[in-house]
């Protein structure tokens, strides 16, 4: 069994739901507190033993690329100033160990088009694919890291899933499983009363390299897009894709809403001035 250590992230859209914020900013690079939603997530690939991250970016992001990168006028200042905890945080944002590498997603023709674009950095492995919209807090358990081990045990592709509301079912894929978890159908942004149950895939993914043939016969649907989960659909028909339940919260920062959240309850755990900003919240309620 081969091992997970490559992992795709796609950040080529618009983030049109968070204009005008996103209009010269990628929504991927806005922090919730003091960090941005894809280093969130690139921090939760790291955790899950990913070796090689590659970012499918469009025209307008080079700010991820910026942000990964050294800032040598940066790390002096801060070196010469003497704030060694953060040059550290600065410095310290992949390990050594750890590659990345952009490719370029020329139009946006969906989530399946932007995976397939990295098809040549991925070749014949097992790879993982994570969203950074979907920020996951896994508490000691990162999800993907939960999901690379539930792939160790069966060899099968994974995906995250969580129960959603019955009226938001035309938001996500939604899959139907069996007694065992394994996916028997998958169907994107079905309307309630069509879908086959309310288990939505969220932003987590581990796939066999063999999706990346579907994907190139996957016709384009609505708005010329070319979708995963139909490839996820002709994939189970020969190979078993496991639905994970995770453990732990997902906020959903592609809303702003869900980013309102995930600032709210990370302040809270924050190391520096949780207990302050609790304190806040609360006088702020009950004042």
């Amino acid at each position: 069994m081969q091992k997970i250590r490559k992992a795709i992230f796609p950040v080529a859209g618009l983030g049109t739901r968070f204009l005008p914020a996103t209009k010269a900013s990628p929504k991927e690079m806005m922090a919730v507190v003091d960090k941005p939603l894809v280093q969130y997530a690139v921090e939760e690939a790291i955790a899950a033993g990913v070796e090689e991250i590659y970012f499918v970016t469009s025209n307008a992001k080079r700010a991820i690329e910026d942000h990964f990168d050294k800032n040598y006028e940066l790390e002096a200042k801060l070196e010469e100033k003497g704030k060694k905890r953060i040059l550290s945080q600065v410095r310290n944002l992949v390990p050594s160990h750890v590659s990345i590498a952009y490719v370029r997603q020329h139009e946006a023709l969906g989530l399946g088009h932007a995976v397939l674009c990295a098809k040549q950095l991925i070749g014949d492995e097992p790879f993982a694919i994570l969203l950074a919209d979907d920020l996951i807090d896994g508490g000691d358990q990162p999800c993907l890291k939960q999901m690379v081990d539930v792939y160790k045990q069966t060899g099968a592709g994974i995906l995250a899933v969580q129960q959603v509301e019955r009226s938001q079912t035309d938001q996500y894929g939604i899959v139907d499983v069996d007694s065992t978890h394994q996916i028997q159908k998958i169907v994107e942004k079905p309307k309630p009363e069509q879908a086959p149950s309310n288990l939505g895939v969220v932003g987590r993914y581990i796939l066999p390299s063999k999706i990346f043939e579907l994907l190139e016969k996957t016709q384009s649907g609505s708005g010329g897009e070319i979708q995963l989960t139909d490839a996820i659909a002709e994939l189970i028909k020969t190979d078993p894709v496991i639905a994970h339940p995770f453990t732990g919260v997902r906020y959903d920062c592609g809303s702003k809403l869900g980013f309102l959240k995930a600032n709210l309850e990370y302040g809270i755990k924050h190391p520096e001035f949780g207990d302050e900003w609790l304190a806040y919240l609360k006088a702020r309620l009950c004042g």
